[in-house]
């Protein structure tokens, strides 16, 4: 299938030819028409999958196609919701280039940022509209942002939404839309709190899902160090140092922790930057462009402040400290590996870690590979045993002291 095939008009697919997409994948071939057909669309796609593109080049499409005959004004036609302010960027960015020819006006709106530039951009005109929660419902509330008038809203990251608080500013833009619209929500994890949402604010929806949430990919291979939590610096200094090259994410689960890595690891000559919650979106935008740019070649980050985060040729991946929800796992290691390259991703699991990697193993059906020979082992009394079979039960009426020592062993 070629993208001539999905009904796409000439101005959009000349975008896409430059930016030398030819073929949908999968995500996207489902998803566009039925996002044409005007329904509304539950999504389950990973970052990777081209899920942007699957929202953006219907929309483009659905609007191109009407502003001939709609009257050109400052209503906001289509409007993007998304959970962190560099992924609104990069949602902005595509839609710039995929639409470059359609002659439809695109805007993004953030905080940590002023907001004068934002009015005074709306203030000319946008048909499309990117915005993160916060920000959005500042710029509604002194009227510069009109809603009433949106045909097409889009939940992005539907998940990471909900786990940064902003169920009740999600309801509040909802309901400043105009009642009929068309909506699509994307979500890379969908557990009940995402489709309690969805049935409260889509009507009818299509379900789309182009894999299993616990998939990843064969291109990146996954590596498992048992260390003890206070040896982890020393464990990552001593990779950095012999094994892990080229351009690195280290994923930590704090901010506190971000800030005392990069302490570390600059005390011991490495160029770093780094992404949280705390820091400016100039701060943020600034890291990212250097490890872009080659300025740096390790990024710390929390899974918060990476959500949306896209760089090209990224060599591993470490997940410093292991996630406490599965899903963030396969996010992770699916920053490296990428377009045909291949990617290491390393994980450390500490004693007090060993339930995460139990939800990990299982959510992905796999055990992953345990490096042995590094210097900082766990204590043997700490290491967990693993089964090969996952979830196996132990045969009904062995009372004896073997029996309930193997209940006890993690796996």
């Amino acid at each position: 299938m070629k993208f001539g095939t999905l009904a796409l008009n000439d101005a959009i697919l000349k975008g896409l030819a430059e930016e030398n997409y030819t073929t949908p994948t999968p995500i996207q071939a489902q998803t566009i028409p039925i996002v044409l057909d005007r329904k509304d669309v539950i999504a389950s796609a990973q970052t990777g999958t081209g899920k942007t593109a699957a929202f953006a080049l219907p929309i483009l499409q659905i609007l191109f196609n009407s502003q001939d005959t709609v009257r050109r004004g400052k209503d906001i036609k289509a409007l993007i919701v998304s959970p962190t302010r560099e992924l609104a960027e990069q949602i902005h960015e595509s839609f710039k280039s995929y639409g470059r020819y359609t002659n439809l006006r695109t805007a993004v709106v953030y905080g940590g940022t002023a907001i004068e530039p934002q009015i005074e951009r709306l203030n000319k005109g946008v048909d499309i509209l990117i915005a993160t929660p916060g920000r959005l419902l500042d710029l509604a509330k002194q009227n510069y942002a009109k809603l009433s008038k949106v045909e097409v809203l889009v939940l992005d990251e539907a998940d990471l939404l909900l786990d940064m608080g902003f169920i009740e500013d999600v309801n509040k833009i909802n309901k400043l839309c105009a009642e009929y619209k068309q909506t699509l929500l994307f979500s890379a994890t969908m557990p009940a709190k995402v489709m309690a949402l969805a049935n409260s604010v889509l009507r009818k929806p299509e379900i789309v899902s182009v894999s299993p949430l616990a998939s990843t990919a064969k291109t990146v291979e996954q590596r498992l160090f048992y260390v003890p939590i206070a040896k982890k610096i020393e464990l990552c200094l001593y990779l950095l140092r012999n094994m892990i090259k080229g351009n690195i994410i280290i994923f930590r689960r704090t901010k506190f922790g971000v800030d005392k890595l990069e302490q570390a690891l600059q005390k011991n000559g490495y160029k770093v930057a780094t992404i949280h919650g705390d820091k400016s979106q100039a701060a943020r935008q600034e890291a990212l462009n250097s490890l872009k740019d080659g300025l740096v070649n390790i990024l710390i980050a929390t899974d918060v402040a990476a959500r949306g985060i896209d760089v090209d040729n990224l060599d591993a991946v470490v997940n410093f400290d292991l996630p406490n929800i599965p899903e963030l796992y396969v996010h992770r290691i699916g920053r490296t590996g990428r377009a045909g390259n291949t990617g290491t991703a390393y994980s450390f699991c500490a004693a007090e870690e060993k339930p995460y990697l139990i939800s990990i193993q299982r959510l992905i059906s796999k055990i992953i590979k345990v490096e042995e020979g590094h210097p900082y082992p766990l204590d043997p009394k700490e290491k967990p045993q693993i089964h090969k079979k996952q979830g196996s039960k132990h045969k009904k009426g062995r009372k004896s002291v073997a029996s309930k020592q193997k209940k006890k062993r993690w796996y």
